[in-house]
């Protein structure tokens, strides 16, 4: 478990299900995705979040706000599982529901998992990745101290090719950076 000063980045729960089927289901949470989740993929998706999270030790969390205990989505570390230029590597990612966005969640969650990244999971690179539509996540991305080159661009080899968010950015920080800018 990690917090910070407004949330609490856990393991899931049986109750995260509902919430989390319905964040999946929300055309506009899943508008740079090929498509919105139904609840068994949501289920699924849950579940395979869980695995990882049992093999690595790290994983991407369930986010609670901490004063209400709401479940807002998911923020963490997740091994890459699909064969491209930077891989192997792990990137830090995020979804939250519509109603948490604007309050700064996505950042402080992701800087927390990063802490996690490059202190106890001894890494020495994360990767973060969007949709070239994507411009809050890439917002976010830059907030976090990550830096894009263009070079990295790519096509995502999981989107159906001809989609309009098959083509992808790749922001990337070190842990040298990191610890600097966190010392």
């Amino acid at each position: 478990m990690l917090t910070t000063g407004r949330l609490i980045l856990r393991r899931w729960r049986e109750d995260d299900l509902r919430p989390f089927a319905e964040l999946n289901a929300d055309p506009e949470v899943m508008e740079h995705f090929p498509a919105p989740l139904t609840r068994q993929e949501s289920d699924a998706l849950a579940g395979r979040i869980m695995t990882l999270m049992e093999e690595h030790g790290f994983g991407l969390w369930a986010v609670e706000v901490a004063r209400s205990g709401e479940f807002i989505g998911f923020t963490g570390l997740a091994p890459l599982t699909f064969q491209a230029h930077f891989t192997p590597s792990v990137e830090v990612g995020w979804r939250l529901r519509r109603s948490a966005w604007g309050h700064g969640y996505a950042t402080e969650a992701a800087t927390a998992s990063l802490g996690h990244a490059f202190g106890r999971a001894g890494l020495d690179q994360v990767v973060s990745m969007t949709a070239t539509t994507n411009l809050r996540s890439q917002a976010v991305m830059r907030r976090l101290g990550m830096t894009c080159d263009p070079a990295d661009d790519f096509d995502h080899p999981r989107i159906d090719e001809g989609s309009p968010l098959r083509r992808h950015v790749l922001y990337r920080l070190d842990a040298a950076t990191w610890r600097s800018r966190h010392a």
